[in-house]
């Protein structure tokens, strides 16, 4: 973030990866929806974009390569973000993202370091997108279930800028590649509470995400981070596959809010507007000596 004035700040992001669905467009889509959503989980509004692309010429065609990025642009437009170019590369293998631009209200925008004891934990998005993409990548995901997980990741975090802007949420952050529990867990740090989580309150995209589970459809990405969190996190009768599902590595994953109780039909309300894939209630921001989290049953 770089402070303009006393209203004003920009929001500068950049993010890009490798396909994750087969589709160039949709490619381009979920790309630009997952660059986009840094500056919604501040609660700034973006501005422009910059296209960052790197391809292997000799065997990407270049009608692919206008639907990657057709599909960005498409994106970019229904965020109102204007498209003012970008940079390309020869590149060993594809890589598309966006470097974007936004504006927040220095007062007024979302960290992850004032979530406060008593908050409700509230997540947008269903999750388990890294377990679904690897199973798409075996051949072992079912059409449909792909076909819900491809609109998910690219839905907007819109309701982002609005929460922000209406003071009716301080903290929050979006769950992409560290998982639900590295994400929840850097936030706990920055802000020195603890929280609790239900997991049965945790919504995976869908029931067959536990088949993929149990076919060992894990990405390395979310065994690490289930690694990495078991440190921080004490899991109380908890099943194997929901401690997968709660350190997947997200693509384009919906915002995790901490909602002071006073708020919540207010919070709530907006999302229920904007349609999001979920408003589900996961748990709460309690206090703690040291950034701890707990999951139960």
């Amino acid at each position: 973030m770089y402070r303009i004035d006393r209203d004003r700040a920009l929001v500068q992001t950049v993010d890009f990866f490798t396909p994750i669905v087969d589709d160039p467009f949709l490619y381009g889509q979920i790309a630009a929806a997952n660059s986009l959503s840094d500056v919604y989980a501040m609660g700034g509004r973006p501005l422009t974009a910059m296209n960052v692309m790197g391809m292997p010429t000799d065997a990407v065609p270049n009608h692919v390569i206008h639907a990657i990025l057709r599909g960005g642009a498409a994106k970019a437009k229904e965020a109102n973000c204007v498209l003012v170019g970008g940079h390309s590369i020869r590149n060993p293998e594809p890589i598309y993202g966006l470097s974007v631009t936004g504006l927040v209200h220095p007062r007024r925008m979302m960290t992850n370091s004032k979530a406060r004891p008593g908050d409700w934990l509230l997540l947008t998005k269903p999750i388990g997108t890294g377990i679904v993409t690897t199973g798409i990548k075996r051949g072992l995901t079912p059409p449909a279930l792909a076909r819900k997980t491809i609109s998910i990741m690219a839905r907007l975090n819109v309701p982002g800028s609005e929460l922000a802007e209406r003071g009716l949420v301080r903290a929050g952050t979006d769950v992409t590649g560290f998982g639900l529990l590295g994400h929840l867990g850097s936030m706990c740090n920055s802000s020195g509470v603890g929280a609790e989580l239900a997991a049965g309150r945790i919504p995976a995209i869908s029931r067959e995400v536990f088949d993929l589970i149990s076919r060992d459809c894990i990405p390395g990405g979310s065994r690490q981070n289930l690694e990495a969190s078991s440190a921080i996190t004490r899991f109380d009768g908890v099943a194997s596959a929901y401690r997968h599902l709660l350190a997947d590595a997200q693509t384009s994953g919906g915002l995790l809010l901490c909602v002071p109780p006073r708020h919540l039909d207010a919070v709530l309300k907006v999302l229920r507007k904007h349609r999001t894939p979920c408003a589900a209630i996961i748990g709460r921001i309690v206090r703690s000596s040291k950034p701890r989290i707990q999951v139960r049953p």
